[in-house]
């Protein structure tokens, strides 16, 4: 038997088939049958009379119904002889032959069930008893067994993602979407989870698009995790595009069934293009295909290829084939996945394939101005402790020039990435030393510039440092039951003392930097293991130095650093083992440190050829020496732009290339460089300008062949010319004609048809003809057309009109587009009134009238479409008669404008001649701009005339006027439909026209109209400023209507140069209001500009004239530059200051409050030009009006500042942001009322705006809580803080800016638990201050105390203690009511009588007056209501 564990997935469940194969499971079937027969039968029957019954009950009767029935027949034989009996014996025969065989039937579904549920009830036990063993012995991390596959589906499928996954505990299993976790209780309609023996399915209910994502699943348990990830691509139906084809056949014919399919056809639906990606990117190439016949069992295998290299499923790409697509995913773009890509369908009767370019971007660097990163980084000659490392150099088209490589390596399994190379190294290949000897290595390089570090490579596949030859050194023989003995050349060589010196020591690799050499072990080697010494030796130097003195090398290759440039070097190698080192190898001949490999010289002569719309051939003369060269950069760049762009990021190995993802109509030049490991080569020389146009081909197969009218023995047919000219004008059309059922195709015309519209002549009436038409152009003749349906050549009669024809879609936008049409050729019994347009998306049924009346117009503008949805379109013509034959039904046309879409723009050239103008970057040399007024193409040379150039055209009109309204539109031929149209509306018309005017009509263009401004002495200067003014021209200043000429009193100047002209009025008074003009003349250009000052704004220039006049006076002696003004220090003293000017020694300065002098303790320095005078504590009693003199014998200023009000508000809001700032944290502070929270200021005033709060609620002043402060602190008052008292404190001041919050958390500060100020003893009230009582009475002093534990209460008179007698009673009720009593109360009585209640924690003390008075005094008066007051003992304090 085999001794392979079974998977544990394969352990939790057994399979039972109909052969009992299972031990177990025949023991019981043989013990089953074992038992009477009775309980075998469990089949059971239902009768109307007999309820259930066993089968032997049914054959015991069917017995006796046969028995009596063959008796019934031999007697009626007996008795009757004629034909009738013979015929009721055979119906006997066939009735008990049923009979029979129900029977039967019956016993065997009753064996059948029986058995089902002996198996199912044995298999479940088994299973239990299975469960337990393996759930008590395994215990493991999820594993997944199966991952998910990648789909791909139509919409509206479902799709069912499945995977199984072991582990023990089971482990819980969470589907994601794009990391976002699945829950169907979110969208039960869309998703369904199921879970079952380790197998988990999500089921995704029909797909649309916006369920194309990655789809994850994570299962998880105790002891770790694992996930499994695939992709769901979801297509969407476009055109004619169907998912399951209804039938590939013309008619639909039944098919034979007996069909035999010699081979497997695949034709491609759906293919991948040109496409262009970035590094670090996912991306998906995908390419639809329809593959007939589609069998099961016999399906094509598809096969992906990168640059003629098959490609497997690896970390970097997945593959996927099936449900009619095939796709290959990356996970992670690289340039190393640059190439053309090729999908080949490999079947028995041959290879279906499809090719696409990848371009892989550089992803932005990390460092701006860094290189991009290197690629294909692989490793060679690995051994034990080295490898050789090489890579290809990124394309540096717009980077400084790569100056070298840094090589990092990480153990397989870690993620510590090592540097191998101190130093850049400057060639493309590096040998990486120092590697354990076991151990697995990957590898990666980033390449260095003048401006930093590129990204790193993709890693390198692992390689493990392993020496090859013992491999070769062992052999493995197999003998009887499976086993193998290997034996190693180790032990066939036995024990070696020491080993021998090695042979073969010569340089494998030489390079500038570096030598690696490589020798032979020495044989016999010797079972114990070998290392390995280098000595060099220059040349004539006679010296020998040990290279690796400080590590042994094992491997039989080492790299040798460090050599001096220009010197030769001979070595020697010593081969070592525990026993010894041998002797010294043969000396290798003299080695000189080199570049065997030099930069390539440049390629040749580049040659660019047309190609598509998007793209050119680029080819060039490869240069003189191409043995190592990687391959070759090609870069582009726009005639004029002088910048260069890299076509491909990866090295190309031929010398013909095709350059994708050009503008189309823009003019390109290209460079070629070739590159190997030592570096670039110089660029190639420019190639000739060559403008994006595709190349000269056929024109396409023209399409939508309609049958216009028939007259009985002639047909006018129409048709749409092909979407294609193939890059030159189409000169006509070639038709050929058949008969229905014919196979022979006939000429109809053997000259060009130039038209799209033509008549068959000679036709026989009532016959059904087919027929094709091909374009061709200077090329040659294209491809036919598909053959028109059957048409029938019968006289048209009807009264209504026959179909429109030539439906054209133009104007494509996102939500609208144009439709043109031509007339019927068939108008019927009246003239056409109207058309009405048509239209319904392809996924529907139903049409949808565009116009509810008919349109006069042969084109419709169809709005309200959807965006992204497809639509076609067709058109009825209408007459007196009705509406007639509908016309073809157009292209689907999905709404939606092409990226870059251009419209007609209009403009005035310089002459001021009015055009509309229109660029078509795809237009090609054959393309025709055809221009049209409301659709129809302009043919009036009279009034428009159209000029075009290269992919530019433009349309003048001649002499323009009202009649020039209207819709205009160009389309541009042998383009992908590229049309627009533009509304020529009377606002448009006049806006043109005024330009045009003022070209024709030129004014001088002004910077800026007449202005005027107040100059510093109260001067008015008026200024005008024209953009330009040439040295001849002239002006003229009129002020009410009289030209004033330049004076004393009106200073006129001219700055031509700048354009500026200006007149200043040195006294502007009351009688210069009115209106001031400036009048400009240059050459035939004229403008003035004119300026009112009349009524208020006449009286704001005066006054700021006079305003102006009055403060240059006052600053001709000394003044205030700046007046007062406030401001707050940061030790929050309030400053008011000013700015002084025009001081001397002499000047005198003051300051005054309320008109009374202020004394001040320095006199300010003017000559600083600025005065302070400080007020150290801001208060209400700082109010008033502070002023500031200067005075001198030039003259006096004053400044005044009002310090009320709002300013006072102003400056207690600005102390209270500085002293916010300053606000200590809370600090607690304990009190004998209480506790008391305090926050300490650099300053503290009443008025400042602060707030408490308490858990967010604002905290008044009252009673329990006080709000208070001093002059630096801000306080809160808690009296007897109880619980409630616990919880946040915010202490919040607000500044003029922000507000300063401090907060203080009570809720577990000791100070509420205190006994000494809780549990001490208390007396809670009853006691008065004073007692007033007549003698003889009894007098009676209650009151309530507290205290936990229970106070001691003692009692005093005139603070001595008194012993109790029958005079004096006391007592204490329920330990908190105590009294004294004293009866028959006397004047000696009369005095001070106090209580102390104390426990452990204090106490307290309250004190009475107890006054006695005789009978017949007059009782003293007191206060009422007053309670005696206590005073606190603290707990140290003896009673």
């Amino acid at each position: 038997m085999s001794s392979v564990a079974m998977p544990f997935y394969q352990r939790r469940h057994k399979h039972f088939d109909q052969s009992y194969r299972n031990i177990q499971t025949r023991y019981v079937l043989e013990e089953y049958a074992a038992r009477k027969a009775a309980s075998r039968q469990a089949a059971y029957y239902e009768s109307p009379g007999l309820g259930k019954t066993t089968c032997r009950l049914c054959a015991r009767r069917a017995r006796t119904l046969a028995h009596e029935a063959i008796q019934e027949s031999r007697k009626r034989t007996h008795e009757q002889k004629s034909h009738a009996s013979e015929e009721k014996r055979i119906r006997f025969a066939s009735e008990l032959s049923a009979l029979e065989k129900e029977i039967h039937t019956a016993r065997h579904r009753a064996r059948e069930h029986l058995d089902r549920l002996v198996i199912q009830r044995m298999v479940e036990e088994n299973m239990a008893l299975e469960r337990h063993a393996v759930e008590e012995s395994v215990s493991r991390a999820p594993e997944i067994l199966v991952r998910l596959r990648s789909h791909t589906v139509w919409e509206k499928m479902s799709v069912s993602l499945c995977f199984t996954v072991q582990g023990f505990p089971t482990p819980v299993v969470q589907w994601y979407k794009n990391e976002e976790l699945i829950t169907p209780a979110s969208d039960p309609a869309k998703y369904r989870i199921e879970s079952k023996y380790g197998v988990h399915v999500l089921h995704i209910n029909r797909a649309d698009f916006d369920d194309s994502a990655t789809y994850s699943a994570v299962a998880t348990n105790v002891h770790g995790q694992a996930s499994t990830n695939c992709a769901v691509i979801v297509r969407r139906f476009r055109g004619d595009e169907e998912p399951h084809p209804a039938g590939i056949m013309p008619f639909h014919l039944p098919l034979s069934y007996d069909v035999c399919f010699t081979h497997i056809d695949v034709q491609f639906l759906e293919k991948f293009g040109v496409t262009f990606g970035t590094e670090g990117e996912t991306l998906t190439l995908k390419c639809s295909m329809l593959i007939t016949p589609d069998l099961k069992r016999l399906r094509p295998r598809a096969e992906w290829y990168r640059d003629d290299v098959l490609i497997k499923d690896s970390k970097w790409t997945k593959l996927y084939f099936g449900e009619g697509q095939a796709a290959l995913s990356f996970t992670h773009l690289n340039k190393d996945d640059e190439g053309l890509y090729t999908l080949r369908m490999v079947t028995k009767g041959g290879v279906s394939e499809y090719s696409a370019y990848l371009f892989v971007r550089d992803a932005d660097a990390l460092i701006a101005g860094a290189p991009g990163a290197p690629m294909d980084v692989k490793c060679h000659d690995a051994n034990r402790d080295y490898v050789i490392v090489t890579w290809k150099p990124p394309n540096t088209t717009s980077e400084s020039p790569v100056i070298g490589y840094f090589v990092d390596k990480c153990e397989v399994g870690l993620e510590n990435w090592v540097q191998c190379n101190d130093a850049p190294v400057k060639i493309c290949k590096y040998p990486v030393t120092g590697l354990y000897e076991g151990r697995s290595y990957i590898f990666r390089v980033r390449a260095v510039n003048s401006a930093g570090i590129s990204r790193p490579s993709r890693v390198s596949e692992p390689v493990a440092a392993l020496d090859p030859v013992d491999l070769e050194r062992t052999q493995t023989i197999h003998v009887d039951e499976g086993r193998k003995i290997v034996i190693s050349k180790d032990d066939l060589e036995g024990d070696i003392q020491i080993p021998g010196p090695p042979t073969n020591v010569h340089a494998s690799e030489i390079s500038k930097t570096y030598v690696v050499l490589s020798w032979d072990p020495p044989v016999p080697r010797g079972r114990e293991p070998l290392t390995y010494f280098i000595e060099k030796s220059m040349v004539g130097s006679g010296s020998w130095q040990r290279v690796n003195a400080q590590v042994a090398v094992k491997s039989p290759r080492y790299a040798v650093f460090d050599l001096a440039e220009g010197k030769s070097y001979v070595f020697r190698v010593l081969s070592a083992n525990k026993h010894g080192i041998s002797d010294p190898s043969e000396i290798t001949q003299p080695i000189q440190p080199q570049d065997t490999v030099v930069v390539p010289s440049a390629p040749g002569r580049v040659v660019a050829t047309r190609n598509t719309k998007t793209s050119v051939v680029v080819q060039w003369d490869k240069p003189k020496h191409e043995e190592d060269l990687y391959g070759y950069y090609i870069d582009y760049s726009v005639v004029g732009s002088n910048r260069w762009e890299p076509s491909n990021h990866k090295p190309i190995k031929y010398n013909r290339f095709v350059v994708h993802g050009l503008e189309t109509g823009e003019q390109y030049v290209f460079r070629v460089k070739a590159v190997n490991a030592v570096g670039f080569s110089e660029n190639s020389q420019e190639s000739e300008a060559i403008t994006v146009q595709a190349a000269l081909t056929c024109p396409s197969y023209p399409h939508g062949i309609t049958l216009l009218n028939c007259d009985g023995h002639s047909m006018t047919l129409g048709w749409k010319a092909p979407k294609y000219s193939g890059g030159s004008p189409i000169l006509g059309y070639y038709m050929d004609k058949r008969e229905a059922n014919h196979q022979n195709w006939h000429e109809v015309n053997s000259s060009l048809i130039t038209r799209t519209i033509y008549t068959v002549e000679d036709l026989t009436e009532d016959a059904f003809y087919e027929f094709k038409v091909a374009a061709a152009n200077l090329v040659g003749i294209g491809q036919p057309s598909d053959p028109s349906e059957h048409f029938k050549c019968k006289a048209w009669t009807m009264p209504e009109p026959g179909p429109a024809y030539d439906l054209t879609v133009c104007e494509v936008r996102n939500t609208s587009l144009v439709l043109l049409w031509k007339a019927p050729v068939y108008e019927g019994k009246s003239p056409i009134t109207g058309y009405l347009v048509d239209y319904k998306e392809v996924d529907t049924e139903d049409w949808i009238t565009a116009n509810e009346k008919p349109t006069s117009k042969r084109y419709f503008k169809v709005t309200d479409l959807h965006e992204g949805h497809t639509y076609v379109f067709k058109v009825r013509a209408v007459n007196d008669a009705g509406v007639g034959k509908s016309s073809e039904i157009s292209e689907p046309v999905l709404v939606e404008a092409r990226p870059g879409t251009k419209e007609i723009f209009s403009g005035v050239d310089d002459e001021g001649n009015i055009f509309l103008a229109f660029e078509c970057k795809e237009a090609t040399d054959a393309s025709h701009f055809a221009w049209g007024k409301s659709y129809e193409e302009i043919d009036d040379s009279d009034k428009f005339k159209i000029e075009t150039e290269g992919n530019h055209s433009k349309l003048y009109f001649k002499n323009p006027d009202k009649s020039d309204l209207g819709t205009y539109s160009i389309s541009v031929s042998d383009t992908d439909g590229v049309s627009s149209s533009f509304v020529m509306d009377d606002e448009e018309f006049e806006r043109l026209m005024t330009l045009s005017n003022e070209i024709k009509n030129p004014t001088i263009p002004l910077k800026s109209e007449l202005a005027y401004e107040v100059l510093e002495k109260g001067e008015v200067r008026f200024w005008i400023q024209a953009e330009s003014l040439s040295p001849d021209s002239t002006f003229r200043f009129v002020i009410n209507d009289k030209e004033v000429e330049n004076s004393d009193r009106y200073k006129i100047n001219c700055d031509r140069s700048n354009g500026i002209i200006e007149m200043v009025m040195d006294r502007f008074t009351i009688d210069n209001e009115g209106t001031y003009t400036v009048q400009i003349q240059d050459g035939k250009a004229k403008n003035q500009s004119s300026l009112v000052l009349i009524g208020d704004a006449f009286k704001a220039v005066l006054a700021e004239s006079e305003l102006q006049r009055k403060e240059f006076l006052r600053k001709q002696g000394p003044h205030f530059s700046e007046f007062l003004y406030w401001k707050v220090t940061e030790e929050c003293e309030v400053l008011l200051a000013c700015k002084v000017a025009n001081t001397k020694k002499e000047t005198v300065f003051k300051w005054y409050k309320d008109g009374s002098g202020i004394d001040v303790d320095e006199v300010p320095d003017l000559q600083k030009g600025e005065c302070h005078l400080s007020i150290p504590r801001l208060s209400r009693k700082d109010e008033g009006v502070y002023k500031a003199t200067l005075s001198d014998d030039r003259g006096h200023d004053v400044s005044a500042l009002e310090l009320s009000g709002k300013v006072y508000d102003d400056i207690i809001l600005a102390l209270s942001g500085v002293s916010g700032k300053s606000a200590s944290p809370l600090k607690i502070l304990c009190t004998e009322e209480g506790i008391r929270l305090q926050c300490f200021l650099k300053y503290y005033n009443e008025e400042m705006k602060v707030n408490w709060s308490h858990r967010e609620s604002k905290i008044s002043s009252g009673e329990k809580m006080k709000i208070g402060g001093g002059e630096d602190v801000a306080w809160l008052q808690i009296g007897e803080p109880t619980e409630k008292d616990k919880g946040n404190y915010t202490f919040e001041i607000f500044g003029d800016k922000e507000s300063y919050k401090r907060t203080l958390d009570l809720s577990g500060q000791g100070i509420f638990i205190r006994p000494d100020l809780y549990d001490r003893g208390k007396v809670i009230g009853g006691l008065p201050d004073v007692v007033t009582i007549m003698d003889g009475k009894t007098l009676n002093l209650t009151c309530t105390v507290f205290g936990n534990p229970d106070p001691e209460v003692v009692w005093f008179k005139n603070d001595k203690a008194f012993e109790l007698n029958e005079h004096y009673a006391f007592s204490l009720e329920q330990g908190k009511y105590a009294s004294l009593t004293i009866k028959g109360v006397t004047s000696e009585d009369s005095g001070k009588y106090s209580i102390h209640v104390k426990n452990k924690y204090g106490g307290e003390t309250v004190d009475v007056t107890v006054s006695v008075y005789k009978h017949g005094e007059t009782m003293p008066e007191i206060k009422p209501g007053q309670l005696a007051k206590p005073r606190r003992i603290p707990p140290s304090e003896e009673v």
